[in-house]
Protein backbone atom coordinates (compact mmCIF):
# COMPACT_ATOMS: atom_id res chain seq x y z
CA UNK A 1 0.00 0.00 0.00
CA UNK A 2 1.40 2.94 -0.92
CA UNK A 3 -1.30 5.40 -0.40
CA UNK A 4 -1.11 6.13 3.70
CA UNK A 5 -1.67 9.93 4.73
CA UNK A 6 -1.01 9.01 8.23
CA UNK A 7 2.57 10.19 7.47
CA UNK A 8 4.83 12.02 5.50
CA UNK A 9 4.60 16.13 4.59
CA UNK A 10 0.88 17.23 5.02
CA UNK A 11 0.33 19.43 2.13
CA UNK A 12 2.47 17.13 -0.87
CA UNK A 13 0.59 14.30 0.44
CA UNK A 14 -3.15 15.74 0.03
CA UNK A 15 -2.23 18.33 -3.16
CA UNK A 16 -0.71 14.76 -5.23
CA UNK A 17 -4.01 12.97 -4.00
CA UNK A 18 -6.41 15.32 -4.52
CA UNK A 19 -4.77 16.30 -8.25
CA UNK A 20 -6.36 13.16 -9.74
CA UNK A 21 -9.61 13.60 -8.49
CA UNK A 22 -9.76 16.88 -10.23
CA UNK A 23 -8.22 16.21 -13.48
CA UNK A 24 -11.22 13.30 -13.02
CA UNK A 25 -13.89 16.29 -12.76
CA UNK A 26 -12.27 17.65 -15.86
CA UNK A 27 -12.41 14.90 -17.67
CA UNK A 28 -16.16 14.21 -17.00
CA UNK A 29 -17.04 17.99 -18.33
CA UNK A 30 -14.95 17.56 -21.30
CA UNK A 31 -16.92 14.54 -22.05
CA UNK A 32 -20.32 16.27 -20.91
CA UNK A 33 -19.25 19.23 -23.45
CA UNK A 34 -18.77 16.60 -25.87
CA UNK A 35 -21.37 14.61 -25.77
CA UNK A 36 -23.61 17.86 -25.90
CA UNK A 37 -22.39 18.88 -28.90
CA UNK A 38 -22.48 15.73 -30.94
CA UNK A 39 -26.31 15.09 -29.99
CA UNK A 40 -27.13 18.94 -30.20
CA UNK A 41 -25.22 19.64 -33.59
CA UNK A 42 -26.04 16.12 -35.24
CA UNK A 43 -29.66 14.97 -33.84
CA UNK A 44 -30.90 18.32 -33.57
CA UNK A 45 -32.91 20.28 -30.95
CA UNK A 46 -35.35 17.64 -30.31
CA UNK A 47 -32.29 14.94 -29.68
CA UNK A 48 -31.05 17.55 -27.24
CA UNK A 49 -34.17 18.19 -25.48
CA UNK A 50 -34.82 14.63 -24.69
CA UNK A 51 -31.59 14.09 -23.61
CA UNK A 52 -31.48 17.30 -21.69
CA UNK A 53 -34.72 16.77 -19.48
CA UNK A 54 -33.30 13.02 -18.62
CA UNK A 55 -30.33 14.36 -17.17
CA UNK A 56 -31.51 15.80 -14.29
CA UNK A 57 -33.05 12.49 -12.91
CA UNK A 58 -30.19 10.34 -14.27
CA UNK A 59 -28.17 12.98 -12.31
CA UNK A 60 -30.33 12.33 -9.08
CA UNK A 61 -30.56 8.61 -9.61
CA UNK A 62 -26.55 8.78 -9.97
CA UNK A 63 -26.00 11.13 -7.04
CA UNK A 64 -27.99 8.15 -4.65
CA UNK A 65 -25.56 5.50 -5.51
CA UNK A 66 -22.44 7.48 -5.29
CA UNK A 67 -23.45 8.96 -1.84
CA UNK A 68 -24.33 5.99 -0.46
CA UNK A 69 -20.57 4.85 -2.02
CA UNK A 70 -18.67 8.08 -0.32
CA UNK A 71 -20.47 7.43 2.40
CA UNK A 72 -19.22 3.60 3.12
CA UNK A 73 -15.62 4.84 1.59
CA UNK A 74 -15.13 6.74 5.09
CA UNK A 75 -15.75 3.68 6.68
CA UNK A 76 -12.85 2.27 4.93
CA UNK A 77 -10.74 4.49 5.30
CA UNK A 78 -10.98 5.06 8.84
CA UNK A 79 -10.31 1.17 9.29
CA UNK A 80 -7.40 1.52 7.16
CA UNK A 81 -5.93 4.07 9.12
CA UNK A 82 -6.48 1.59 11.54
CA UNK A 83 -4.23 -0.76 10.29
CA UNK A 84 -7.38 -3.16 11.10
CA UNK A 85 -7.51 -4.79 7.49
CA UNK A 86 -9.60 -7.90 8.69
CA UNK A 87 -12.32 -5.16 9.63
CA UNK A 88 -11.93 -3.65 6.34
CA UNK A 89 -12.82 -6.00 4.09
CA UNK A 90 -15.21 -6.96 6.08
CA UNK A 91 -17.23 -3.31 5.43
CA UNK A 92 -16.26 -3.99 2.00
CA UNK A 93 -17.95 -6.98 1.58
CA UNK A 94 -21.24 -5.95 3.56
CA UNK A 95 -21.51 -2.54 1.62
CA UNK A 96 -20.73 -4.31 -1.50
CA UNK A 97 -23.74 -6.78 -0.80
CA UNK A 98 -26.15 -3.86 0.36
CA UNK A 99 -25.55 -1.44 -2.22
CA UNK A 100 -25.76 -3.82 -4.85
CA UNK A 101 -28.78 -4.92 -3.80
CA UNK A 102 -30.13 -1.51 -3.62
CA UNK A 103 -29.25 -0.50 -6.99
CA UNK A 104 -30.68 -3.89 -8.20
CA UNK A 105 -34.21 -2.59 -6.55
CA UNK A 106 -33.77 1.11 -7.69
CA UNK A 107 -33.41 -0.41 -11.35
CA UNK A 108 -36.31 -2.58 -11.38
CA UNK A 109 -37.97 0.69 -9.70
CA UNK A 110 -37.36 2.91 -12.95
CA UNK A 111 -38.05 0.08 -15.03
CA UNK A 112 -41.21 -0.11 -14.04
CA UNK A 113 -42.30 2.75 -13.88
CA UNK A 114 -40.92 4.58 -16.94
CA UNK A 115 -44.62 5.98 -17.63
CA UNK A 116 -44.57 7.80 -14.72
CA UNK A 117 -41.56 9.33 -14.68
CA UNK A 118 -42.02 10.56 -17.90
CA UNK A 119 -45.25 12.04 -16.83
CA UNK A 120 -43.53 13.61 -13.35
CA UNK A 121 -40.78 14.95 -15.73
CA UNK A 122 -43.40 16.87 -17.70
CA UNK A 123 -41.50 15.96 -20.84
CA UNK A 124 -43.26 17.82 -23.84
CA UNK A 125 -45.48 15.64 -25.83
CA UNK A 126 -42.92 15.96 -29.25
CA UNK A 127 -40.17 14.74 -27.41
CA UNK A 128 -41.50 11.95 -25.32
CA UNK A 129 -40.74 9.33 -27.54
CA UNK A 130 -36.82 9.77 -28.06
CA UNK A 131 -36.98 10.59 -24.21
CA UNK A 132 -38.26 6.82 -23.58
CA UNK A 133 -35.81 5.61 -25.81
CA UNK A 134 -32.77 7.08 -24.10
CA UNK A 135 -34.29 6.13 -20.60
CA UNK A 136 -34.86 2.99 -21.60
CA UNK A 137 -31.53 2.18 -22.76
CA UNK A 138 -29.49 4.57 -19.94
CA UNK A 139 -31.22 3.32 -16.93
CA UNK A 140 -29.31 -0.16 -17.67
CA UNK A 141 -26.25 1.62 -17.17
CA UNK A 142 -27.47 2.14 -13.19
CA UNK A 143 -25.35 -1.20 -12.08
CA UNK A 144 -22.38 0.09 -13.77
CA UNK A 145 -22.33 3.48 -12.06
CA UNK A 146 -22.44 1.27 -9.06
CA UNK A 147 -19.68 -1.00 -9.61
CA UNK A 148 -17.31 1.93 -11.02
CA UNK A 149 -18.21 3.96 -7.65
CA UNK A 150 -17.81 1.63 -4.99
CA UNK A 151 -14.51 0.08 -6.46
CA UNK A 152 -13.16 3.74 -6.60
CA UNK A 153 -14.08 5.13 -3.56
CA UNK A 154 -12.65 2.05 -2.14
CA UNK A 155 -9.24 2.78 -3.71
CA UNK A 156 -9.68 6.49 -2.81
CA UNK A 157 -10.19 5.21 0.90
CA UNK A 158 -7.01 3.67 0.90
CA UNK A 159 -5.38 6.46 -0.74
CA UNK A 160 -4.93 5.57 -4.28
CA UNK A 161 -6.83 8.30 -6.59
CA UNK A 162 -4.88 7.35 -9.40
CA UNK A 163 -6.55 3.86 -10.73
CA UNK A 164 -10.13 5.42 -10.68
CA UNK A 165 -8.48 8.42 -12.76
CA UNK A 166 -7.42 6.18 -15.60
CA UNK A 167 -10.32 4.33 -15.38
CA UNK A 168 -12.55 7.07 -15.94
CA UNK A 169 -10.11 8.57 -18.64
CA UNK A 170 -10.85 5.19 -20.49
CA UNK A 171 -14.11 5.35 -20.08
CA UNK A 172 -14.43 9.33 -21.33
CA UNK A 173 -12.27 8.11 -24.18
CA UNK A 174 -14.55 5.12 -25.26
CA UNK A 175 -17.59 7.10 -24.82
CA UNK A 176 -16.66 9.85 -27.16
CA UNK A 177 -15.53 7.24 -29.65
CA UNK A 178 -18.52 4.90 -29.38
CA UNK A 179 -20.76 8.27 -29.52
CA UNK A 180 -19.08 8.99 -33.02
CA UNK A 181 -19.51 5.33 -34.16
CA UNK A 182 -23.44 5.11 -32.76
CA UNK A 183 -24.86 8.72 -33.07
CA UNK A 184 -22.60 9.86 -36.42
CA UNK A 185 -21.82 6.41 -38.35
CA UNK A 186 -24.31 4.12 -37.50
CA UNK A 187 -27.29 6.60 -37.30
CA UNK A 188 -28.96 5.39 -34.17
CA UNK A 189 -29.78 8.57 -32.50
CA UNK A 190 -30.73 9.32 -29.07
CA UNK A 191 -30.35 5.20 -28.15
CA UNK A 192 -27.01 5.29 -29.96
CA UNK A 193 -26.01 8.24 -27.36
CA UNK A 194 -27.27 5.88 -24.38
CA UNK A 195 -25.74 3.13 -25.42
CA UNK A 196 -22.38 4.44 -25.97
CA UNK A 197 -22.54 5.75 -22.70
CA UNK A 198 -23.79 2.78 -20.90
CA UNK A 199 -21.24 0.59 -22.57
CA UNK A 200 -17.98 3.09 -21.89
CA UNK A 201 -19.50 3.07 -18.36
CA UNK A 202 -19.53 -1.09 -17.75
CA UNK A 203 -15.91 -1.42 -19.34
CA UNK A 204 -14.95 1.02 -16.41
CA UNK A 205 -17.45 -0.64 -13.87
CA UNK A 206 -15.81 -4.48 -14.86
CA UNK A 207 -12.02 -2.75 -15.22
CA UNK A 208 -11.79 -1.15 -11.83
CA UNK A 209 -13.22 -4.20 -10.09
CA UNK A 210 -11.07 -6.47 -11.72
CA UNK A 211 -8.05 -4.38 -11.09
CA UNK A 212 -9.32 -4.08 -7.16
CA UNK A 213 -9.27 -8.36 -7.49
CA UNK A 214 -6.36 -8.68 -9.17
CA UNK A 215 -3.66 -6.01 -8.00
CA UNK A 216 -4.66 -5.20 -4.60
CA UNK A 217 -4.16 -8.57 -2.59
CA UNK A 218 -4.16 -7.60 1.34
CA UNK A 219 -8.20 -6.30 0.49
CA UNK A 220 -9.01 -9.71 -1.31
CA UNK A 221 -11.89 -10.75 0.13
CA UNK A 222 -12.01 -14.34 1.47
CA UNK A 223 -14.66 -16.53 2.60
CA UNK A 224 -14.28 -15.08 6.31
CA UNK A 225 -15.12 -12.21 6.09
CA UNK A 226 -18.52 -12.98 4.14
CA UNK A 227 -20.88 -12.54 7.15
CA UNK A 228 -23.17 -10.49 8.15
CA UNK A 229 -22.22 -7.99 11.35
CA UNK A 230 -25.26 -6.13 12.61
CA UNK A 231 -23.28 -3.69 14.43
CA UNK A 232 -20.98 -2.71 11.47
CA UNK A 233 -23.52 -2.76 8.95
CA UNK A 234 -25.41 -0.26 11.05
CA UNK A 235 -22.23 1.99 11.58
CA UNK A 236 -21.69 2.01 7.28
CA UNK A 237 -25.59 2.49 6.68
CA UNK A 238 -25.30 5.43 9.01
CA UNK A 239 -22.37 6.92 7.41
CA UNK A 240 -23.97 5.54 3.93
CA UNK A 241 -27.80 7.00 4.00
CA UNK A 242 -26.76 10.33 5.37
CA UNK A 243 -23.76 11.08 2.92
CA UNK A 244 -26.53 9.85 0.21
CA UNK A 245 -29.28 11.79 1.78
CA UNK A 246 -27.10 15.20 1.83
CA UNK A 247 -26.49 14.36 -1.99
CA UNK A 248 -29.96 14.18 -2.81
CA UNK A 249 -30.68 17.11 -0.45
CA UNK A 250 -28.33 19.39 -2.37
CA UNK A 251 -30.01 18.48 -5.75
CA UNK A 252 -33.42 19.07 -4.41
CA UNK A 253 -31.99 22.98 -3.25
CA UNK A 254 -30.70 23.38 -6.92
CA UNK A 255 -33.86 22.23 -8.19
CA UNK A 256 -35.89 24.65 -6.55
CA UNK A 257 -33.46 27.91 -7.30
CA UNK A 258 -33.44 26.43 -10.85
CA UNK A 259 -37.64 26.75 -10.74
CA UNK A 260 -37.03 30.26 -9.77
CA UNK A 261 -34.93 31.50 -12.17
CA UNK A 262 -37.31 30.20 -14.61
CA UNK A 263 -39.64 32.67 -13.67
CA UNK A 264 -37.39 35.49 -14.72
CA UNK A 265 -37.47 34.22 -18.43
CA UNK A 266 -35.32 33.40 -20.75
CA UNK A 267 -32.84 36.12 -20.62
CA UNK A 268 -31.61 34.90 -16.78
CA UNK A 269 -32.31 31.45 -17.61
CA UNK A 270 -29.66 31.66 -20.31
CA UNK A 271 -27.24 33.75 -18.23
CA UNK A 272 -28.03 31.37 -15.17
CA UNK A 273 -27.26 27.55 -17.36
CA UNK A 274 -23.70 29.82 -18.93
CA UNK A 275 -22.95 31.48 -15.43
CA UNK A 276 -23.15 27.91 -13.36
CA UNK A 277 -21.26 26.13 -15.74
CA UNK A 278 -18.52 28.66 -15.65
CA UNK A 279 -18.83 28.65 -11.94
CA UNK A 280 -18.99 24.98 -11.21
CA UNK A 281 -15.65 24.33 -13.39
CA UNK A 282 -14.02 27.49 -10.99
CA UNK A 283 -14.98 26.14 -7.73
CA UNK A 284 -14.47 22.34 -9.27
CA UNK A 285 -10.96 22.07 -7.41
CA UNK A 286 -11.67 23.02 -4.09
CA UNK A 287 -14.78 20.16 -4.12
CA UNK A 288 -12.25 17.54 -4.70
CA UNK A 289 -9.80 18.97 -2.86
CA UNK A 290 -12.09 18.89 0.30
CA UNK A 291 -13.14 15.00 -0.50
CA UNK A 292 -9.08 14.70 -0.41
CA UNK A 293 -9.22 16.05 2.41
CA UNK A 294 -11.77 14.38 3.56
CA UNK A 295 -9.96 11.04 3.18
CA UNK A 296 -7.11 11.72 5.18
CA UNK A 297 -8.68 13.23 8.24
CA UNK A 298 -10.47 9.67 8.17
CA UNK A 299 -7.50 8.20 7.59
CA UNK A 300 -5.47 9.87 10.66
CA UNK A 301 -8.95 9.80 12.56
CA UNK A 302 -8.53 6.01 12.68
CA UNK A 303 -4.82 6.06 13.23
CA UNK A 304 -5.54 7.89 16.48
CA UNK A 305 -2.78 10.92 15.18
CA UNK A 306 -5.68 13.95 16.55
CA UNK A 307 -2.56 16.30 16.31
CA UNK A 308 -1.49 15.43 12.53
CA UNK A 309 -5.72 16.22 11.88
CA UNK A 310 -5.27 19.35 13.38
CA UNK A 311 -1.95 20.04 11.36
CA UNK A 312 -3.32 19.06 8.00
CA UNK A 313 -6.75 21.49 9.12
CA UNK A 314 -4.42 24.32 9.24
CA UNK A 315 -2.38 23.04 6.12
CA UNK A 316 -5.74 22.74 3.64
CA UNK A 317 -7.22 26.01 5.23
CA UNK A 318 -4.14 27.99 3.71
CA UNK A 319 -4.07 26.40 0.37
CA UNK A 320 -7.84 26.29 0.23
CA UNK A 321 -8.24 30.34 1.33
CA UNK A 322 -4.70 31.49 -1.41
CA UNK A 323 -6.00 29.06 -4.39
CA UNK A 324 -9.59 30.83 -4.07
CA UNK A 325 -8.51 33.73 -3.39
CA UNK A 326 -6.84 33.23 -6.81
CA UNK A 327 -9.44 31.95 -8.86
CA UNK A 328 -11.84 34.59 -7.73
CA UNK A 329 -9.43 37.52 -8.75
CA UNK A 330 -9.40 35.78 -12.24
CA UNK A 331 -12.86 35.17 -12.03
CA UNK A 332 -14.15 38.44 -11.52
CA UNK A 333 -11.39 39.82 -14.00
CA UNK A 334 -12.51 38.08 -16.73
CA UNK A 335 -16.48 37.46 -15.62
CA UNK A 336 -17.52 38.85 -19.26
CA UNK A 337 -14.75 37.13 -21.66
CA UNK A 338 -15.70 33.52 -20.18
CA UNK A 339 -19.40 34.47 -20.26
CA UNK A 340 -18.86 34.67 -24.40
CA UNK A 341 -17.26 31.34 -24.53
CA UNK A 342 -20.75 30.19 -24.27
CA UNK A 343 -23.15 33.22 -25.05
CA UNK A 344 -22.74 35.28 -28.78
CA UNK A 345 -21.42 38.66 -28.18
CA UNK A 346 -24.15 40.12 -29.69
CA UNK A 347 -26.35 38.98 -27.00
CA UNK A 348 -25.44 42.00 -24.68
CA UNK A 349 -28.36 41.14 -21.68
CA UNK A 350 -27.75 37.94 -21.30
CA UNK A 351 -23.57 38.67 -21.08
CA UNK A 352 -24.66 40.96 -18.46
CA UNK A 353 -26.38 39.24 -16.52
CA UNK A 354 -24.16 36.20 -16.29
CA UNK A 355 -21.51 38.69 -15.25
CA UNK A 356 -23.39 40.04 -12.42
CA UNK A 357 -24.01 36.51 -11.48
CA UNK A 358 -20.32 35.26 -11.55
CA UNK A 359 -18.73 38.40 -9.83
CA UNK A 360 -21.35 38.13 -6.77
CA UNK A 361 -20.30 34.61 -6.51
CA UNK A 362 -16.26 34.66 -7.27
CA UNK A 363 -16.50 37.19 -4.05
CA UNK A 364 -17.12 34.73 -1.54
CA UNK A 365 -15.32 31.03 -3.04
CA UNK A 366 -12.90 30.76 0.34
CA UNK A 367 -16.99 30.19 1.74
CA UNK A 368 -18.00 27.44 -0.38
CA UNK A 369 -13.79 25.67 0.02
CA UNK A 370 -14.42 25.84 3.53
CA UNK A 371 -17.84 24.47 3.20
CA UNK A 372 -16.80 21.33 1.48
CA UNK A 373 -13.93 20.98 4.04
CA UNK A 374 -16.49 21.12 6.66
CA UNK A 375 -18.37 18.53 4.67
CA UNK A 376 -15.12 16.12 4.50
CA UNK A 377 -14.16 16.83 8.09
CA UNK A 378 -17.24 15.77 9.72
CA UNK A 379 -17.75 12.63 6.87
CA UNK A 380 -14.44 11.26 8.48
CA UNK A 381 -15.11 11.88 11.76
CA UNK A 382 -18.48 9.61 11.96
CA UNK A 383 -20.64 12.64 12.01
CA UNK A 384 -22.27 12.65 8.45
CA UNK A 385 -25.46 13.69 10.34
CA UNK A 386 -23.92 17.54 11.23
CA UNK A 387 -22.90 17.51 6.88
CA UNK A 388 -26.53 16.65 6.34
CA UNK A 389 -27.31 19.54 8.31
CA UNK A 390 -24.44 21.96 7.14
CA UNK A 391 -26.41 21.10 3.85
CA UNK A 392 -29.71 21.91 5.26
CA UNK A 393 -28.70 25.04 6.74
CA UNK A 394 -26.68 26.31 3.18
CA UNK A 395 -29.56 25.09 0.37
CA UNK A 396 -32.45 26.28 3.05
CA UNK A 397 -30.86 29.52 3.30
CA UNK A 398 -30.50 30.22 -0.53
CA UNK A 399 -34.07 29.01 -1.09
CA UNK A 400 -35.42 31.26 1.52
CA UNK A 401 -33.29 34.34 0.28
CA UNK A 402 -33.76 33.99 -3.07
CA UNK A 403 -37.47 34.25 -3.00
CA UNK A 404 -37.45 36.71 -0.77
CA UNK A 405 -35.02 38.84 -2.04
CA UNK A 406 -36.00 38.83 -5.84
CA UNK A 407 -39.42 39.67 -4.84
CA UNK A 408 -38.14 42.79 -4.13
CA UNK A 409 -38.11 45.16 -6.96
CA UNK A 410 -35.08 47.36 -6.21
CA UNK A 411 -33.03 43.97 -6.18
CA UNK A 412 -34.42 41.87 -8.74
CA UNK A 413 -32.33 38.44 -10.11
CA UNK A 414 -29.36 39.70 -8.06
CA UNK A 415 -31.39 38.65 -4.70
CA UNK A 416 -31.06 35.10 -6.36
CA UNK A 417 -27.12 35.50 -6.53
CA UNK A 418 -26.37 36.95 -3.52
CA UNK A 419 -28.61 34.32 -1.60
CA UNK A 420 -25.91 31.98 -2.83
CA UNK A 421 -23.12 32.88 -1.31
CA UNK A 422 -25.01 33.79 1.67
CA UNK A 423 -26.06 30.38 2.42
CA UNK A 424 -22.50 29.36 2.33
CA UNK A 425 -21.59 31.66 5.13
CA UNK A 426 -24.33 30.83 7.26
CA UNK A 427 -23.83 26.89 7.03
CA UNK A 428 -19.95 27.73 7.57
CA UNK A 429 -20.52 29.51 10.71
CA UNK A 430 -22.40 26.55 11.72
CA UNK A 431 -20.11 24.06 10.96
CA UNK A 432 -17.24 25.85 12.65
CA UNK A 433 -19.12 26.37 15.86
CA UNK A 434 -19.72 22.99 15.50
CA UNK A 435 -16.24 21.79 14.73
CA UNK A 436 -14.82 24.08 18.08
CA UNK A 437 -17.64 22.37 19.98
CA UNK A 438 -16.81 18.88 19.47
CA UNK A 439 -13.02 20.56 20.08
CA UNK A 440 -13.76 21.53 23.62
CA UNK A 441 -15.55 17.92 23.90
CA UNK A 442 -12.70 16.08 23.27
CA UNK A 443 -14.27 14.27 20.25
CA UNK A 444 -11.09 15.14 18.14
Amino acid sequence: MNGDLTDGRITLRLIKFALPLMIGNVLQQFYNLADTLIIGRVLGTDALAAVGSSYTLMTFLTSILIGLCMGSSAYFAIQFGKKDYEALNHSIFLSFVVIGIFTVVLNIFVFASMGWIIRVLQIPLEVQGLAEKYLACIFAGLAAVFLYNFFANVLRAVGNSVVPLIFLGISVVLNIFLDILFVILFGRGVWGAAAATVLSQYVSGFGIMIYYFWKIPLLRIKKRHMRWDVTMLREIFSLSFLTCLQQSVMNFGILMVQGLVNSFGAVVMAAFAAAVKIDTIAYMPVQDFGNAFSTFVAQNYGAGKRERIRQGIRSSLIFVFFFCMLVSFLVCLFAKPLMEIFIRVENIDVIQTGVGYLRVEAAFYFGIGLLFMLYGYFRAVGKPGMSVVLTICSLGTRVALAYMLSDIPAIGVTGIWAAIPIGWIFADFVGVYHYFKMNREDAI
